[in-house]
C-alpha cells in the first residue's frame, strides 16, 4: 500500500465518498436478500407502515441495522408509505421492502395494505349517495 492510499479494514476509514455517496451497496444492507423474509410478504408502495405500539423498544437491540433504526425513526414520528419511507431514508425501494420485511417478522411494525380496486365501492353508488346526501 503507498502513502496516499488507505487501508479499506482499517476501523477509522470513512465509508462514504462526498461525490459517491455511500459506499456500502444495497445488497449488503439486506444480506443478499431480494425478497422480503419467510413470509412472502409483498410491500405495495402506497402500503402504510406504522410503529407496532405492542412492540418492545428498540433502542437496546443490536440485531437492527442502522437503516433498520433509520425506517424505525421515521416511523416514529407518524405512518408512513413505504414510498415515503424509500425516499426519507435515500434507500432503494427494493432494499426497503426487504428491511420492512425484518421489521414486520420482529413485531416492530405492522402495515396496512391498500384495499383492491375489485373491494371498492362502484362509482355509481357512491354518485347516489352524494346525491341524496344533497338531497337532505
Amino acid at each position: 500500500m503507498t502513502e496516499n492510499q488507505t487501508d479499506p479494514w482499517d476501523p477509522g476509514t470513512q465509508w462514504y465518498d462526498g461525490e459517491a455517496g455511500p459506499l456500502v451497496r444495497p445488497y449488503a444492507m439486506t444480506g443478499g436478500r431480494t425478497q422480503p423474509g419467510p413470509t412472502g410478504v409483498r410491500f405495495d408502495l402506497i402500503a402504510l407502515v406504522t410503529l407496532d405500539p405492542a412492540a418492545p423498544a428498540f433502542d437496546d437491540d443490536t440485531a437492527l441495522g442502522p437503516e433498520h433504526r433509520t425506517l424505525l425513526e421515521l416511523c416514529r414520528t407518524e405512518t408512513q408509505s413505504v414510498a415515503e419511507l424509500a425516499a426519507d431514508a435515500d434507500l432503494p425501494v427494493g432494499v426497503v421492502r426487504v428491511l420492512l420485511g425484518d421489521l414486520l417478522e420482529l413485531g416492530r411494525v405492522t402495515v396496512s395494505r391498500p384495499v383492491p380496486p375489485a373491494q371498492l365501492p362502484d362509482e355509481r353508488i357512491l354518485r347516489e349517495v352524494i346525491a341524496g346526501l344533497r338531497a337532505l
